[in-house]
């Protein structure tokens, strides 16, 4: 049987950052990998033309000090997201145009902006009082773990174009609907990334910039220097005192080690058969922390023509499957590319239907943004993460009522030795790229500690 001193389960930003990490303190680590590639939730896609366009995670911005600090160490740089014009905004299904807005200036109705105004300092506040390391513990958890976001809507915010705007928020950040994520979860989440303008900004934000060569580029230069093997999913692990024996599908099948660091969603280490089980509470949070349901689309034209009309190619809808909008053309911008999320509810209701069917809703909901111009496209491709068997959705999973509250603990706490890392574990920059580096991190230290070797996590 091979053997190794850690397994890290899982090639994903995650995943790799613990076994580089490892690696960097003389510790081997074998990294099992599901897929045929690395990079997890990142997935770049290439034209025949050589565009390159992100159809997974894709933006870092500032204060994600850990992944700028690992884009610096393996040598990627970034460049802006387009950001220059008016952004555009359906609020209403009678809307016949778009208005032009951008940052705080909406140009809605002084009522919708006061109520939504109210509504966010009220998140605000809130979430300040969720500690980060255990949200459980804040003084109104049970309270806010006991509702969704949508019954705090219903009860706190008056108009409805605050509360459709607010539940866009939701569905923008979670990719789900605000029916569907605890109260609590949200407050944290807000709390992780710097409060809502830090979330959803774009200039300043966390949209703020993209990595050269794609996203996923990132887990790809990681993995030149570590030990990956691809197509080995991981069926069984059998733990005790002295390690851990990993049996996969790979060469091999089996793998005896020290140390195991997982770093999948929670959701997907439920498919893994652990031996002795994982105790009732781990067992019962991976019942309960689901993936966001999101298409991501890019509509490819000659060139990006909406900004001659001085618009940023970034538009947003309340009412529309499509609700979210981006230019994602190429840093030269030898081609145009606007970006479109079909996120939550939307998702999974257009999901089962034939690709040139929601191709063509994508592209009048362009229309509907950017005029007739927006119907010659020259190429289109997507990508339905819920189609993903190794991911199971994406961005993130996300805490259901009552789960923060009775199985909050069970998510970052080792099992022996097993280790948790992924994104969802992170405290700060959840579900982000710079909530995965510090959660591979973490859990590159945790394992550097119980070997008793010196990590530089």
């Amino acid at each position: 049987m091979e053997e190794t001193r850690v397994v890290v389960i899982g090639a994903g930003i995650s995943g790799l950052t613990a076994a580089r990490r490892l690696a960097q303190s003389g510790c081997e680590a074998v990294v099992l990998e599901a897929r045929d590639r690395v990079g997890g939730r990142t997935l770049n896609h290439t034209f025949e033309d050589g565009t390159v366009v992100e159809m997974g995670g894709q933006w870092v911005g500032p204060t994600q000090d850990r992944v700028l600090a690992l884009l610096d160490e393996i040598g990627l740089g970034t460049f802006p997201t387009y950001n220059d014009g008016m952004d555009l905004l359906v609020a209403r299904s009678s809307q016949t145009r778009p208005k032009k807005v951008k940052g705080q200036r909406m140009m809605m109705a002084p009522q919708v902006l006061i109520d939504l105004g109210v509504a966010q300092q009220r998140l605000h506040r809130m979430a300040r009082t969720v500690p980060l390391m255990e949200p459980w513990t804040a003084a109104r958890a049970a309270e806010w773990d006991g509702q969704t976001a949508e019954s705090w809507l219903r009860r706190n915010v008056r108009t409805r174009v605050a509360r459709d705007f607010l539940r866009l928020m939701v569905t923008s950040v979670f990719s789900c609907e605000a029916t569907d994520v605890s109260l609590l979860h949200l407050l944290f989440y807000c709390h992780s990334g710097g409060l809502w303008d830090r979330l959803l900004g774009t200039a300043n934000g966390a949209q703020q910039d993209r990595i050269m060569g794609g996203s996923q580029s990132l887990s790809i230069r990681m993995a030149e220097t570590i030990d990956v093997r691809l197509a080995s999913p991981v069926r069984r692990v059998d733990h005790d005192d002295t390690g851990v024996t990993v049996h996969h599908d790979g060469a091999g099948g089996k793998i005896r080690a020290q140390a195991l660091v997982s770093a999948l969603p929670p959701m997907l280490t439920g498919r893994i058969g652990w031996n002795p089980g994982l105790g009732g509470q781990r067992e019962q949070l991976t019942q309960n922390v689901p993936m966001g349901a999101v298409i991501k689309t890019m509509t490819v034209y000659d060139e990006p023509w909406w900004r001659a009309d001085e618009l940023s190619g970034q538009a947003f809808s309340l009412v529309d499957p499509v609700s979210v909008v981006f230019d994602n053309s190429p840093p030269d911008s030898s081609r145009g590319v606007l970006l479109a999320f079909i996120e939550g509810r939307a998702a999974r209701d257009l999901g089962p239907i034939p690709m040139h069917e929601r191709r063509e809703v994508v592209t009048r909901q362009l229309q509907r943004f950017f005029g007739d111009r927006a119907l010659r496209s020259i190429d289109y491709v997507e990508q339905d993460w819920c189609q993903e068997e190794w991911s199971g959705g994406c961005y993130s999973g996300r805490m259901t009522p009552g789960v923060w509250t009775q199985l909050g603990p069970a998510l970052r706490q080792p099992i022996g030795r097993l280790h948790w890392a992924g994104t969802e574990t992170a405290d700060v920059w959840n579900g982000y790229f710079d909530g995965a580096v510090r959660a591979g991190e973490r859990a590159a230290t945790e394992v550097a500690v119980m070997l008793g070797i010196e990590s530089d996590a």
